[in-house]
């Protein structure tokens, strides 16, 4: 088995445990080898997720007037870049085309994309803080699913992705007015559905049918994960 999301010290592979953060209590582990896509196809989705935070926050930077604000968002589009610089490396060693395996992602996930991007700035970043968080957590988890290869992938995607920098401008924006509270908070909440379908669009189309309740735990796990990181801005999720 393998610790869910986090835990990296070595463990028998092709599972799931669903575990929070600093959780270090029993856990509820799932199989879910049978369900986890081709290897290239995990690796190609991976890497173009990430290319798209680096496209969506170097879009904050060119749009934000404040230098301060420039620089948080450079150091976040740079962890995104190297985390994606990071998969296009060990699909690269495998003796594979990363734009290949990338291409028959680009359309789905540029339209996931679209629809995270709000009207304001602060909700786009939200969206990638939440989006990412959640997308990771599940892509982290379904390495377990790919031996060695697999485990370099969570490696990189273990990273912090410097995360903190836009949490704290998200937490100045808050802070600043109730407003925009009640606003981030309706946002966050209306991210949940479609970047569920994003997971669930990484999984093998023919087997997820048959197994679908296998899959509900991991669902709400994520979901408890998004809710944690709601709660940690002081926005109702």
């Amino acid at each position: 088995m393998v610790n869910w999301f986090w835990n990296r010290r070595r463990q028998p592979r092709r599972a799931l445990a669903l575990r929070s953060r600093g959780d270090m209590g029993s856990a509820q582990r799932i199989d879910f080898a049978e369900l986890a896509p081709e290897l290239n196809r995990f690796l190609g989705q991976a890497a173009y997720l990430q290319l798209g935070y680096f496209e969506t926050l170097t879009r904050g930077i060119r749009s934000t007037p404040d230098l301060a604000t420039k620089e948080a968002l450079s150091r976040a589009a740079g962890a995104a870049l190297d985390k994606h610089r990071g998969i296009v490396q060990v699909i690269t060693e495998r003796d594979e085309d990363p734009t290949q395996l990338m291409l028959p992602f680009v359309d789905t996930l540029d339209a996931f994309r679209l629809k995270t991007i709000g009207a304001r700035q602060e909700e786009t970043l939200l969206a990638v803080y939440l989006t990412a968080g959640m997308l990771d957590d599940f892509y982290l988890a379904l390495a377990s699913s790919y031996g060695d290869t697999g485990e370099r992938v969570a490696e990189i995607l273990g990273e912090d992705g410097a995360r903190h920098e836009v949490v704290t401008i998200l937490r100045t924006t808050i802070e600043s007015d109730q407003e925009w509270r009640s606003l981030l908070s309706m946002w966050g909440r209306r991210l949940v559905g479609d970047t569920l379908l994003v997971c669930r669009g990484a999984l093998r189309p023919e087997r997820l049918a048959a197994d679908e309740e296998r899959v509900e735990p991991v669902y709400t796990e994520l979901m408890g994960a998004h809710a944690r990181r709601m709660d940690a801005l002081g926005l109702a999720s």
